[in-house]
């Protein structure tokens, strides 16, 4: 690389907006990610109750 073009190359580095897409994609995923795991740990019991129930139900 030459040294006139460095003031070019830099530039286009700090233009390109390629890798902030795919993090703000990954951002995203994780966020679902965690509200989901968030959400099947706080419903497991009483999801798990009301299966009991059921075959508690069914098996008397």
């Amino acid at each position: 690389m030459q040294v006139r073009r460095l003031p070019e190359t830099i530039h286009r580095f700090v233009r390109n907006e390629d890798g902030a897409t795919a993090i703000e994609y990954a951002l995203i995923a994780a966020g679902i990610a965690v509200a989901v795991v968030s959400t099947v740990i706080s419903l497991g019991d009483s999801v798990k109750t009301m299966y009991d129930r059921v075959y508690t139900a069914m098996t008397s």
